[in-house]
């Protein structure tokens, strides 16, 4: 792949791109920042680079009205107008200051956008702004539209800072429902941390907050209850696991407020379906249509509150399992997000080494979920581990190398361990889920896969190590952050709510705590081989 060479002050990186992308859309993966107030269309000049080798296309119109000849002469360019065609060499003079929310990537953009059409029938006072958010337990998106057109205008990706209070859901109930304090901190940072997303917006891309008409917020359960502060104790009650749980809060002004937003913007915070599923799994159904498609449809959003939907041709099966953290990266010893730094690919070599590929094309910092699971399928293939997720071989205490040197990564254990909990979860109620509507392997049609983790999944290797169904490879659909794009969806429908009560009207919620099945079925899928039938 090609490799753009990237100088600021003083210090190098080289960053491997796919050809097609613009230098800002580039760094946009990257945690290097342009500054910005266009939205990168050319119309601001603060993105400008200098471009000391290498070929790219030539100057667009852009650059011609807001570059001097004696700029262009020098190989001063606009890094949202520059394409590079080849390896290329730049130096950022004045990049932006530092920020922990990074843009979109293409990977967020769902198909569902082809759907979204422009509102065309505001209200007076309703501005064409609209701001959709997905509030998750290890990242959160927010992205920014405009609403008449129909374009996204901006988005942002980072993590939940309530991972300082344990990095699965459950930690995070026990900690509010013991300690009042607790709740509020944790609410306090959800809050402050979507505010921060929507300022560095603001500020980069040059959008008045204050011009934002609507805001739609989905999430799973627990975070939207710690997010509005109301009923996160129901949520350790085995009682209220099956049961809708109320998380609107009485005042959205004050939210509003906080997220520097006018006090007149219509704020909704969807509702979950009940118990542990959320409102983010109800948007993953809106976004992939999965209701419309043929029986047998499966969508799994993979996350750290893994969530499962089953389309039987009249009613949807749903239910939620703890994957644990493991598919987002946190937990494992040199575990990531799927972010710039993170393995999201390993492949196996001819001398038995491994060849791994980063996002953003740096050296690797760790590796997400979709690496580990390349990982441990190569291993499982070559023989240095066995179903059972025990090394065959002798490790040191370090682990076993999946890069080598003095800043390697490492593969342990209870790595694997938690691995193996968080697939046996989600594999069990699949396969109960399954057994409760009279399906079985062959009659699964479609499977969507869903999160940031599915952005990357190598299929054949999920299925070889049991994440996944055994159906043919061009049945699995890799739909990104569904979640997000069905909260866009739902900020651009007329009437988002009917939508959604029709839906919950076709939906059947199983508790797997009450599933006599799901433990024995939950051991059976502990070993790294292909999911059995039911």
């Amino acid at each position: 792949m090609p490799e753009l060479h990237v100088t600021v002050h003083d210090e190098s990186c080289r960053i491997s791109f796919a050809p097609g992308l613009t230098v800002r859309e580039i760094l946009d993966l990257t945690d290097i920042r342009l500054r910005s107030s266009c939205g990168g269309v050319g119309g601001c000049g603060l993105c400008s680079i200098h471009v000391i080798s290498g070929e790219a296309n030539d100057f667009t119109s852009a650059e011609l009205n807001k570059l001097t000849p004696d700029q262009r002469k020098r190989g001063i360019r606009l890094a949202c107008q520059v394409t590079p065609v080849n390896d290329l060499h730049i130096i950022l003079a004045h990049p932006a200051p530092h920020s922990n929310w990074q843009s979109l990537s293409s990977d967020d953009h769902c198909p569902a956008f082809d759907r979204l059409q422009p509102v065309k029938a505001l209200s007076p006072t309703e501005t064409s702004l609209g701001v959709a958010i997905d509030l998750g337990t290890t990242q959160i998106r927010v992205s920014v539209w405009n609403r008449n057109s129909a374009v996204r205008l901006a988005g942002r990706s980072g993590l939940n800072p309530q991972a300082c209070f344990g990095a699965d859901v459950l930690t995070r109930m026990v900690k509010a429902s013991e300690s009042r304090d607790s709740a509020l901190q944790m609410s306090s940072l959800a809050v402050n941390s979507i505010g921060e997303a929507l300022a560095d917006i603001s500020v980069r891309e040059d959008i008045n907050l204050h011009d934002i008409g609507k805001l739609v917020l989905v999430g799973n359960t627990p975070m939207l209850s710690l997010l509005t502060g109301k009923n996160y104790d129901r949520l350790i009650v085995p009682d209220y696991w099956t049961k809708e749980i109320d998380c609107v809060p009485a005042d959205v002004h004050s939210l509003a407020k906080a997220w520097g937003c006018a006090e007149q913007t219509a704020i909704d915070i969807i509702r979950p379906m009940a118990g542990f599923v959320g409102s983010d799994l109800l948007a993953g159904i809106i976004a992939t249509q999965l209701t419309t498609g043929p029986a047998g449809s499966l969508l799994i959003d993979f996350g750290t509150n893994s969530e499962i939907a089953l389309w039987d041709g009249e009613k949807v099966w749903i239910t939620s399992a703890a994957g644990g953290p493991a598919f987002e990266g946190c937990g494992i010893s040199y575990g990531l997000p799927a972010e710039p730094g993170a393995i999201y690919r390993v492949k196996q070599q001819k001398d038995e080494g491994y060849a791994v590929e980063v996002i953003g094309g740096r050296s690797a910092k760790g590796i997400c979920g979709s690496g580990l699971v390349d990982m441990i399928a190569c291993m499982i293939k070559s023989g240095h581990l066995r179903k059972n997720g025990r090394f065959n071989l002798e490790i040191q205490e370090e682990g076993y190398p999946i890069v080598k040197g003095g800043d390697g990564v490492f593969l342990k254990k209870g790595d694997v361990d938690l691995f193996q909990r968080a697939k046996a979860g989600i594999a069990a109620a699949i396969q109960c889920l399954m057994k409760r509507s009279t399906m079985n392997n062959e009659d699964v049609q479609r499977i969507y896969v869903c999160g940031a983790f599915g952005s990357y999944l190598n299929i054949k290797n999920g299925q070889k190590i049991g994440l996944l169904p055994t159906i043919p490879e061009n049945l699995v659909k890799l739909c990104g952050n569904t979640a997000l794009s069905g909260c866009e969806l739902l900020l651009f429908s007329p009437d988002p709510f009917s939508a959604l009560h029709a839906l919950k009207q076709k939906a059947q919620l199983l508790n797997m705590a009450n599933n006599v099945e799901f433990e024995m079925k939950f051991i059976e899928n502990l070993f790294l081989q292909p999911m059995q039938d039911v």
